[in-house]
């Protein structure tokens, strides 16, 4: 039994039982990743691991689960792994189609834009060189959110080292008894912190991409005049970029969440050590918690200062891939030859509409 086929019966069998309104973009992901790690064998795997005695226990106790829902989620559940391995079993055949259509595709476009060869490279150049002026101001924004979001952060944790030194003046007793709910307090204001950082970043991400669907749009306009025989196919490349850029955009969002959780993951230990502290005897609490007291201000500030240094450029990261995926399309026209990332990216896409199309039947 291959591990991956059981990972995707279990993950679409989770999805469809966890409720009754299922994500398509979920179900999309989960058949797609499996496609593009496992090869072209889906169908066998799974048909074996149909017969497997932990596969039987686990479908009978998700299916146990699934009885609290509704009629539609235990019948989605039966319809969506034979749908899924269907799919999967169908994508090798359909990316080998897509891919052949892309070259020759290209080909045409290379020939029918070959007199034009100077114009065209003026025209994407002119493009680059919009884009990267359009995308320094957002990687700016970026950077001084991030400065901004962490620098607020900062000053709401600060009051917590003094407070922590003041109490350790009170009587041990006190202390003890008073540690548990700061640590909460803590731990609040991080929790706080953080979401509110993820709030301020989070509409960037949705900045760029709409500044991504204007660049490409631009530059449909300033192509189309010499493949006005091709148009298909300079569709079909500008599909591609587009999908592209828009996977780099949604990749800077995930990037930025990632690092606002993993500030939370670093800050968190914090409240923890406090709530240990509290745990232990009376007696030697002040010689515990001294040292904590000490550095607390000092640990705030080296967290925040190292995810200012990771996050902050992140814009201009994003600008630059956007410009390599240009110059990427620029050599394609020159060459005549697809990548790779062409077919695969426009497959993914056609995925994703009939996972759709048939979670919406």
């Amino acid at each position: 039994m291959a591990p991956k086929a059981a990972a995707l019966v279990l993950v679409l069998l989770a999805i469809s039982g966890s409720r009754a309104d299922v994500n398509p973009d979920e179900v999309a992901s989960v058949i797609w990743k499996y496609f593009t790690e496992l090869g072209s064998n889906a169908k066998d795997t799974v048909d074996q691991l149909q017969q497997t005695e932990i596969s039987k226990q686990l479908n009978t106790l998700l299916k146990g689960n699934l009885q609290s829902f509704s009629a539609y989620a235990e019948d989605l559940q039966e319809r969506l792994v034979p749908f899924a391995t269907e799919m999967q079993a169908r994508l090798a055949q359909d990316s080998q189609r897509l891919k052949e259509q892309i070259q020759r595709e290209l080909r045409e476009l290379q020939a029918k834009l070959a007199p034009y060869a100077d114009e065209v490279h003026q025209q994407i150049g002119s493009n680059i060189r919009q884009l990267q002026a359009k995308m320094s101001p957002y990687a700016e924004e970026l950077r001084s959110r991030v400065d901004r979001g962490a620098g607020e952060l900062q000053q709401a944790l600060e009051p917590y080292a003094a407070e922590l030194r003041e109490r350790l003046q009170d009587n041990a007793q006190s202390i003890q008894a008073s540690l548990s709910p700061y640590a909460d307090r803590l731990q609040q204001q991080i929790d706080g912190g953080v979401e509110s950082l993820k709030e301020r970043l989070s509409p960037v991400a949705d900045e760029l991409k709409a500044q991504v669907e204007q660049s490409v749009a631009e530059l449909r306009r300033g192509l189309s005049p010499y493949a006005q025989e091709v148009q298909d196919g300079l569709n079909r490349q500008l599909e591609s970029l587009t999908a592209q850029m828009e996977r780099a955009a949604e990749e800077l969002r995930a990037r930025l969440a990632t690092s606002s959780e993993e500030l939370r993951a670093q800050l968190s230990p914090l409240a923890r050590e406090l709530r240990e502290a509290a745990a232990g005897d009376a007696e030697n609490l002040r010689q515990r918690l001294a040292p904590l007291a000490q550095q607390l201000e000092q640990r705030v500030g080296q967290t925040l200062e190292a995810f200012r240094q990771q996050a902050a450029p992140f814009g201009e990261t994003f600008g630059k891939q956007l410009v390599q995926r240009l110059e990427e399309m620029r050599g394609k026209l020159d060459s005549g030859a697809a990548g790779v990332e062409d077919h695969l990216e426009l497959l993914e896409k056609e995925v994703r509409e009939k996972v759709a199309a048939f979670l919406s039947t």
